[in-house]
Parts: structure tokens; sequence; C-alpha cells
């Protein structure tokens, strides 16, 4: 592991502990350009939030290199006349991991703090024993006495609501944290860009660093950054699961595990000359890696950029991640400066006007 500059520490931990919930990733991405503006040469934000660097613009061939910005997160749906909060999902959240954790719900006046309350075990009795949480029945006490007050504290349908939880570190090996789901994949990007400035590397193309807003509700901001850029090739980061905790299954989900690697994913999507440079880069800088399949869609922002305009040339490494969509996310530091050195290494072999047809 090579130890990161007091600088991209900082910007590491900032960047992890702030709230940018899908649709409302402003503040991080305000975060993330400020970190990335001394490695580009322009930086720009698109309409619905996508934020994004230029390295040596104005070339014919461009490529990118991307990740998304937004974590999952919950939106305020119903309020009681008792005063409490039913809520619906912003992305992917779990209802399971949800009862008694703190939460912030976001206000025109500022955080309002809560609780996800869930009643005691003592009461759960009879046919009530076996009482799990479900999206239904999961609700937030902002300790208030009924609706009139709730309303008085700004908070109203549609606040969006996040975990407090911090980012930090757990036997010096593993980083944990609420939103490494994709927060660590736009830390890996914009270590790429520092490492170009730092070092003096000339491309022979221009270089887009993105990062991408809505990933976790469709690909929606990947979808229109696709548009906008219309790039030739695109290497996407995100996450993958480490398979090898307790209750997955290696043989269904993939052989994954957190510390041996960068995952490279085999799909449809996934363009395979491109891929194969990336594998010829590793094996050449003994960087490892990992290999895995999808059957159909990747899932990632690999989609959205390889299926748009006429198509292209698109892949996708991954951080092996341990309890995605949970608050305690873990990912390897080592498999973290891998994916960041495997990327920084692979931009250097793409050519000007490299093709990657197959024939």
């Amino acid at each position: 592991m090579s130890k990161l500059n007091k600088k991209s520490e900082e910007f590491l931990y900032a960047y992890h502990n702030n709230a940018s919930p899908t649709g409302f990733e402003s503040p991080g991405q305000k975060l993330w350009i400020e970190h990335i503006k001394p490695y580009v040469d322009e930086c720009h934000l698109d309409t619905y939030g996508t934020a994004y660097g230029v390295i040596n613009p104005g070339k014919d061939y461009k490529v990118v290199i991307e990740a998304h910005a937004d974590e999952i997160a919950w939106y305020v749906n119903h309020i009681s006349d008792t005063g409490f909060i039913n809520v619906i999902r912003n992305g992917g959240s779990d209802h399971v991991i949800a009862t008694s954790k703190k939460v912030n719900i976001h206000t025109d006046k500022g955080i309002v703090e809560g609780v996800f309350g869930w009643p005691a075990i003592h009461t759960r009795k009879g046919k009530d024993a076996q009482l799990s949480p479900k999206l239904e029945n999961i609700f937030v006490d902002v300790g208030a006495k009924d609706k009139e007050e709730v309303l008085a504290m700004g908070i109203h349908v549609g606040c969006v609501i996040t975990y407090p939880d911090k980012f930090g570190i757990l036997n010096d090996r593993y980083y944990v944290g609420r939103a490494l789901d994709n927060r660590m994949g736009g830390f890996c990007i914009a270590e790429v860009a520092r490492l170009l400035k730092e070092n003096g590397d000339k491309l022979p193309y221009t270089l887009y660093v993105v990062n991408a807003v809505q990933e976790e509700i469709g690909l929606r901001g990947a979808e229109m950054i696709a548009n906008h850029i219309k790039p030739d090739v695109a290497i996407v980061t995100d996450v993958t699961h480490d398979t090898n905790t307790p209750l997955l299954n290696p043989k269904k989900l993939g052989d994954t595990k957190a510390g041996e690697g960068p995952s490279l994913t085999y799909a449809p999507a996934v363009q395979n000359n491109l891929l194969k440079l990336i594998i010829d880069t590793a094996e050449k800088n003994e960087i490892p890696f990992q290999r895995a399949a999808s059957s159909r869609s990747t899932g990632t922002d690999t989609d959205a950029f390889a299926y748009s305009g006429s198509g292209v040339a698109s892949a996708l490494i991954s951080i092996p991640l341990r309890y995605m969509h949970t608050t305690v996310e873990m990912a390897h530091k080592d498999d973290v400066d891998n994916v960041t050195k495997l990327i920084y290494e692979t931009l250097k072999c793409i050519e000007k006007n490299h093709n990657f047809k197959y024939f």
C-alpha cells in the first residue's frame, strides 16, 4: 500500500463524511471539484450535478474514467398525526438495517436529528414475536408531540434522510463507512488525476475525469454525461461484493475477496479488447486482480456508457466491498490503491486514436 499524501488523506475523510444522497449530490460534488482542480485543465458541472475535470482538452479522441457520487438514502413519505414519519427508499436502502439507527433529516432550516424506532424485545410476544423490519413498518421518530411540531421543524414530504455514520479505518487494513459505494471510486479517479499531474504524464487524447450522479436509481447521470461527452473509451470504477463473508455463496455470486486485487468483469457491455489491455497492463505492472462475470448487465455505469451513442468501448474495474448498502461498508486499503494504479497505468497504454475494434 502506497502512503497517501496529506491532501489526499484529508480529502478522503471529508469526502466520505459528507452527505450526498441521490438527487442531492451537490455538497460532495463541490468537495470533489475543489480537490481535483489543481490536477486538471478544466472543471465542469452538468444540469443535474455530474461533475467532471478535463485533462488535455480539445483532442478528437476522448477517454473517460468514471465513478458515481451518490449514496443511498430515504425520503420522508408520510407524517402521522402523532408525529411519526414513514419513509420510502431513495436508491437501494436496506430496511433490515434501519431500526435503531440515528438519522439526519435534511431541511431548508438545516439538519433535524431523528432515529428509526423499533418496539422493545419485551413487547414482541405471541403473534408479534417474529416481527421484523419491513419497508411498510419502519418509522422515524424526531421526538415531536404531533404532526404540527414536525412541520414546524421544517420537515415535509420529500425531505431526504441520511445516516450520520462516519468514515474510519479498521485494524489498519480496511476503510469503513456508510458510502464507500461509490465515494471510494470517486477518490480513486481523483488520485489518478493527481498522479498524472504530479508525474508529468502527457496523454495523446483528452481525458475526462467524471463523477456522475444518480447511479443508484438507474445509471441516470452516466446516461446524460455519456451523451454529452460522446467518448471513444470509458473505464468505469465501482464496487462489487466480497463474497467470502458469512451468509454469501461464491458459487452463485462469484468468488471475489477483499484484499486480493481489483475485480475485472466479463460482460456483454465490456469491450473485450479494452479488457485485454487492462489485464495485460495489470500483469505487466504486477498489479493483482480478480475476475468476475455478469450474464447480462453489469448493474453499473459501464452499461450506460457502453450503450450510449453508437457504442463506446467500455470496461469495469471494481473494488471488492463487504456489506454493501449498509453503514459499515468495508474496502481493503490495498484494493483501493491497486484500483488507482491499474487505471493510471492503463491510461498510459491507450494510444492516440486507439482502435479497439475486433477485426
